[in-house]
């Protein structure tokens, strides 16, 4: 008979001392650009990772090993205060997917003279009798992993070399709407029809939104999330054709880091039953920032409420 996992929860708590603000320690944690340069023992590297920084947001991160195995680790943010506490929910997985055990996560940020002390306090529940010499070791993977985050907050603060970097990408977004082109144009440059779809959803909150569609025009929505972090889309606009075309350039950042700057065109085009809109969008993300397929995804979702806008407005 095949040994059942032990249910019981095992625990350990670890303490490391950074010279950095709390801020800066926290910053570590809060990006997939961030966790690649870090989160992982010796011997591994972090191959992917899809960080979205809220309460409920995923954190899968993918551990390879110098023969190119990989080890996924699937996890959700369960609780985010700025600069003071995280708590994370992981479940390292086997190749076929199914979870070895669950590690209940919390760490805490607190500012002394010395810098930062960083908690981290782990709590294990077995899944799988194959995750016991996983656990035994994982006081030891973290201390290593611990030495990798210092270098990370260095790097954060400025100490340590910084490489400048630029990563391109492409990709193409089709939406097709029951409505009029001039009713879809309508609705990607009037400020207040915008403002209906073009926003972060919840847990956001919008701090200054200003919108002149016309060449040489700028548009700029800034907000702030319920972490306590800023982003900020600042766009000029290089061509508008009415109801037909509108290219513009735009710079996102991260409170004062730039991430990316992008050149996105709008297309406006007849279709059956309505309007076919096609949005193109061509990046550069800058300085190790990892977008991982993220402003594709956020790009979708935000053309799915640009949907949905219209047809309240047509029930109107």
């Amino acid at each position: 008979m095949a040994n059942k996992p032990d249910a019981q929860p095992r625990s350990f708590t670890l303490r490391r001392t950074f010279s950095a603000t709390p801020e800066q320690v926290f910053r570590a944690w809060s990006s997939a650009g961030h966790l690649r340069h870090w989160f992982c023992p010796d011997a591994f590297s972090v191959a992917e990772a899809e960080v979205e920084f809220r309460v409920g947001g995923v954190f899968n991160i993918c551990m390879r090993t110098a023969d190119g195995e990989d080890h996924w680790t699937n996890g959700r943010f369960l609780e985010i205060q700025p600069h003071s506490r995280l708590v994370i929910e992981m479940e390292p997985r086997v190749a076929g997917g199914q979870p070895l055990f669950r590690a209940h996560t919390a760490v805490g940020f607190e500012a002394t003279p010395q810098g930062t002390v960083m908690t981290l306090e782990q709590r294990y529940t077995p899944l799988d009798p194959a995750a016991a010499s996983m656990i035994e070791g994982a006081p030891r993977g973290w201390a290593q992993t611990l030495e990798r985050l210092a270098q990370e907050v260095k790097r954060i603060k400025g100490l340590a070399p910084f490489v400048r970097s630029a990563v391109h990408a492409t990709f193409r977004i089709e939406r097709i709407y029951p409505a009029t082109r001039t009713q879809v144009y309508r609705a990607l440059t009037d400020p207040e029809a915008k403002s209906k779809w073009f926003t972060g959803g919840s847990g956001y909150t919008v701090l200054l939104r200003e919108m002149e569609v016309r060449p040489g025009g700028r548009e700029t929505l800034k907000g702030r999330w319920e972490n306590g972090l800023e982003t900020t889309f600042a766009a000029v606009y290089y061509d508008v054709v009415p109801e037909e075309r509108l290219v513009y350039a735009y710079d996102m950042y991260m409170d004062e880091r730039k991430l990316s700057v992008s050149l996105a065109t709008f297309e406006i085009q007849d279709a059956d039953g309505g309007t076919r809109l096609v949005l193109t969008e061509q990046g550069a993300f800058l300085d190790g920032y990892d977008d991982a397929g993220a402003r594709e995804h956020g790009s979708g979702l935000l053309l799915d409420a640009l949907g949905a806008s219209l047809r309240a407005a047509a029930m109107n």
